[in-house]
């Protein structure tokens, strides 16, 4: 029988060793994730890349640079033909074709040429910018990724998407480029910062709800365990996520076909980022998308009534928006409009039949999209109508009913172990909520959060 982690296709390199996630591009092997606890094994990988022999260029962001551009600096010092750094100011407003001009500048200076390599130290931005930059520069030079957030390592850093954004249109201009290696230190999510992580949570559960239902419930699980970031379960989760991308991609590396299932959440989600003025973190943005997509896949009679209200309250025990305030429906409409995933004037909306399958449907109309914008809007009406919706959530009977063994034992025993000292959304409760609207009014009344 096989183990998980045979199943999963990961390679196990003997005890306290790095775990491989080959990746196949045509059918052939092109790149494999290594997971390791530090960044003490990256040297001997890119060794094996040839890169005695070559010159490197990390590239990262001003916020990354200050935790791990010296670290990674000083362990590479010495062992190639030459180690260089760039770091350009941290935030998605930099992730243009400005930056992308400093980067080529930059490696002009220094005197890169093909045969060098680029090293991408950091989140999506930062990842997604250097594989642009490596795909055009000379026509094509390597780079390798070295995801240092939750949402890059489980997304972003894998499948070769890369890209810039354009007058604050999203990943507009891009090229597909696989990276030589993706290096995922999975000890840097514990210090990452808190909406950092929970924002990287949002592709996590998006991962589960288009592809594994079985994921989706361990997830539930162990929610305890990854809110507190334990280290086996955020191993476990991460590779589990990355194994469903890998699947993904290596099926359909160009997005011809199933890829864009991963797109579940992106489209409105993509919206609202931009109208938000990148206010809100990405995974924050895919989760109120996910939350919209789930709305209308229930009017369309995919999901059930229960299901939907059960995927929708599941991001709130992760610090997830479920609702957002001070947006105009028919400026989200318009923008889903210019979404890159458009084709022949139809968006390709990601829908989900039940959880753990998601389908591509063309057929979603501009009202059906209004009645989801509006589901996770929180106007003023329903400020005045829910005001102590804003201080906290308890759990109900049919939520510790979605947990099993010490996990519902916790919750029913405590009743308020996860605590939403600031919760980042409004919460509209509906027929099928998983919270109690009563005991969160008393909370309301007395002033703490539950």
């Amino acid at each position: 029988m096989k183990t998980q982690k045979e199943r999963f296709g990961i390679k196990p390199e003997g005890e306290n060793m790095a775990q491989r996630l080959p990746v196949l591009y045509n059918k052939k092997p092109c790149y494999d994730i290594v997971f390791q606890q530090s960044f003490d094994g990256l040297l001997e990988e890119l060794q094996e890349l040839g890169a005695s022999e070559k010159k490197l260029c990390i590239v990262t962001d001003s916020r990354v640079d200050e935790l791990y551009g010296a670290q990674v600096a000083e362990l590479l010092e010495g062992k190639c033909r030459k180690i260089v750094k760039y770091a350009f100011p941290a935030g998605e407003e930099n992730k243009n074709l400005e930056t992308v001009k400093d980067v080529y500048r930059y490696l002009i200076e220094e005197g890169f040429d093909r045969k060098d390599m680029l090293l991408a130290l950091g989140g999506g931005v930062t990842g997604d910018l250097t594989g642009f930059v490596a795909a055009t520069y000379l026509r094509g030079i390597d780079f390798v990724q070295i995801p240092t957030t939750l949402l890059a390592q489980v997304d972003s850093s894998i499948g070769g998407k890369t890209g810039v954004d354009f007058d604050s249109y999203k990943n507009m201009v891009g090229v597909f480029k696989m990276p030589r290696l993706v290096y995922i230190n999975l000890s840097v999510l514990k210090t990452l910062e808190e909406r950092q992580f929970y924002s990287g949570f949002a592709e996590v559960m998006k991962s589960a709800l288009i592809k594994d239902a079985l994921f989706y419930e361990w997830l539930i699980e162990n929610m305890y365990e990854i809110c507190e970031r334990e280290p086996a379960t955020l191993e476990e989760m991460v590779i589990r996520t990355c194994s469903i991308k890998k699947m993904v991609v290596e099926k359909d590396p160009t997005e011809q076909g199933d890829r864009a299932l991963l797109n579940l959440g992106h489209t409105i989600g993509h919206a609202i980022e931009k109208a938000k003025n990148f206010e809100l973190y990405h995974g924050e943005c895919v989760a109120l998308g996910t939350v919209a997509a789930a709305y209308i896949s229930w009017k369309k009679e995919m999901l059930s009534m229960e299901e939907f209200y059960e995927i929708r309250d599941m991001f709130v025990p992760f610090y997830l928006p479920i609702s957002v305030d001070d947006i105009d429906p028919q400026e989200i409409l318009k923008l889903t409009r210019s979404d890159k995933k458009m084709e022949a004037g139809k968006i390709k909306f990601i829908l989900l039949k039940k959880i753990g399958k998601a389908v591509i449907d063309r057929t979603v109309t501009d009202d059906e999209i209004l009645a989801a914008i509006e589901e996770i809007n929180f106007s003023e009406e329903d400020a005045h109508e829910y005001p102590f919706f804003k201080v906290g959530e308890v759990l109900n009977e049919r939520f510790v009913g979605r947990l099993r063994g010490e996990q519902r034992e916790t919750a029913l025993q405590l009743n308020r172990r996860i605590e939403f000292k600031v919760l980042r959304t409004n919460y509209k409760p509906g027929p099928n909520s998983l919270f109690n609207p009563n005991q969160m009014a008393v909370a309301a009344e007395e002033g703490t959060a539950i």
